[in-house]
């Protein structure tokens, strides 16, 4: 796992605006991952967004263990350099084995603002296949994010019948607060992960909904699913209908609607709408929602009050963590035993290449006068003997290499690989791989 990274920042370490400052446009993560993948020296990356994280997941390109690369995650994301310090200060890093269980617990909801929420995994297999198409994932990630993607489904069964929290209930929530009982429309704007929750809630409470989506296509098919109207962006930027809420998760790097839009809308609405707001950076700008005497709500506050209650949940999800725990160490043993698997192999064939030497120098010596029958007998004796004997190092290896370092898995293949020199197959002395004398196998004499 030592070749895993990940930089990032979400809402447990900064504001939400700070995370705005480096949230990627969906529409151009694709076109940034290759140079992104070539700043760190990778061979293979992800660039996770979300309404309250973003975070860069790579392996580096040669094996070697991540480092700390938050300065140049810094500059990629932000497009100049950090000031002495900065990156360290805002951005967090993780490597190896702490990387792969930050990603679990990202996967799984346990490092959400509403702990538990599902929604992460949606977010996060979509940044894989995004990561995928633009081919700048590999074999490696492939692997982690299927076993992460696999631990965030095994809490979905685990929790079959407990309906697990999300911001976007608190979305709904607060949309049925402001209608206090009144008739009134809640506008969707944008079709995600967020609104669709937010949507299918307050459909189950009876309210009217405006699906509105930059695509008419994607708005009209949701609205479908809901029961509700479906209108383009743009229409409704042009004119505004009368909402009494607006819920709004567009993505996108600009606020999607302007100071321009939200005077219209104060004007065609019969009392003032109430903003709520996921977008990161924000879809409606607090100042220009304050001007245009518009209660807003944003990040921030859905992140305070899912706060209070994120130690309930934690609790509640105390079996995941165990989960978590008991994954990693399996993921542990399995990748350090594929890491050293060739090296394995070839250790197991000296065994065998050995013995097999020892067999033929007997045959021809003391042991000539044996028939082909017992020739091809003592033959398959020497190789199960040796694949026998070739056990015991390569299971213990099998068993170190998860917690033992790396230079000492290679120390120990370095010195204890040997191989049969040409010159010496005639007098029996062995010779390590690099050419040093080492113990006979028919004395005990060692160097």
């Amino acid at each position: 796992m030592h070749q895993i990274g990940v930089v990032g920042l979400s809402y447990r370490h900064v504001g939400v605006d700070e995370v705005a400052r480096f949230a990627l446009p969906k529409a151009d993560v694709a076109a940034r991952l290759p140079a992104l993948r070539d700043l760190l020296r990778a061979s293979e990356i992800l660039y996770v967004g979300t309404c309250n994280r973003v975070e860069v997941l790579f392996a580096t390109n040669d094996g070697s263990p991540a480092g700390d690369s938050r300065r140049d995650v810094f500059r990629a994301l932000t497009g100049h350099d950090p000031q002495p310090g900065e990156a360290t200060r805002i951005l967090r890093a993780w490597t190896g084995e702490a990387a792969v269980e930050h990603l679990f617990l990202v996967a799984c909801g346990l490092d959400s603002a509403q702990t538990g929420e599902h929604e992460i995994a949606i977010q996060l297999r979509g940044a894989w296949e995004a990561a995928r198409e633009a081919h700048a994932s590999g074999p490696i990630l492939d692997r982690l994010l299927g076993e992460a993607l696999g631990m965030a489904n095994r809490v979905h069964r685990l929790e079959a019948g407990v309906r697990a929290p999300s911001l976007a209930d608190l979305a709904a929530d607060r949309a049925v607060l402001h209608l206090a009982g009144k008739p009134g429309t809640v506008a969707l704007v944008g079709v995600s992960p967020m609104t669709k929750r937010c949507g299918r809630a307050l459909h189950k409470a009876g309210v009217p909904l405006l699906v509105v989506n930059r695509t008419l296509e994607a708005a009209e098919e949701y609205a479908q699913t809901v029961g509700g109207q479906a209108l383009s962006l743009d229409e409704f930027r042009a004119h505004p209908r009368d909402v009494a809420t607006l819920v709004l998760a567009a993505g996108g790097g600009e606020p999607v609607l302007d100071a321009d839009v939200l005077s219209k809308l104060a004007r065609v609405t019969t009392c003032a709408p109430l903003i709520i707001d996921f977008g990161v950076p924000p879809n409606v700008e607090p100042e220009a929602a304050r001007l245009a005497g518009l209660p807003r709500i944003g990040m921030n506050d859905l992140i305070q009050a899912a706060q209070e209650r994120r130690l309930t949940q934690l609790m509640r999800m105390a079996p995941v963590r165990a989960a978590i725990d008991e994954r990693l160490t399996r993921l542990r043993g399995d990748l350090a035993t594929r890491a050293i698997g060739r090296k394995l192999a070839d250790l197991r064939g000296t065994f065998e290449q050995i013995a097999a030497e020892e067999v033929d120098r007997a045959l021809a010596a003391e042991l000539r006068g044996l028939d082909d029958s017992q020739r091809q007998l003592l033959q398959r004796l020497g190789s199960t003997v040796a694949r026998r004997l070739a056990h015991l190092p390569l299971a213990g290896l099998r068993a170190a290499a998860a917690h033992a370092s790396t230079d000492a898995v290679d120390a120990f293949f370095r010195e204890a690989k040997l191989t049969r020199s040409a010159s010496a197959s005639a007098t029996g002395i062995l010779v390590s791989a690099d050419g040093e004398v080492a113990a006979d196998a028919d004395t005990n004499d060692v160097t």
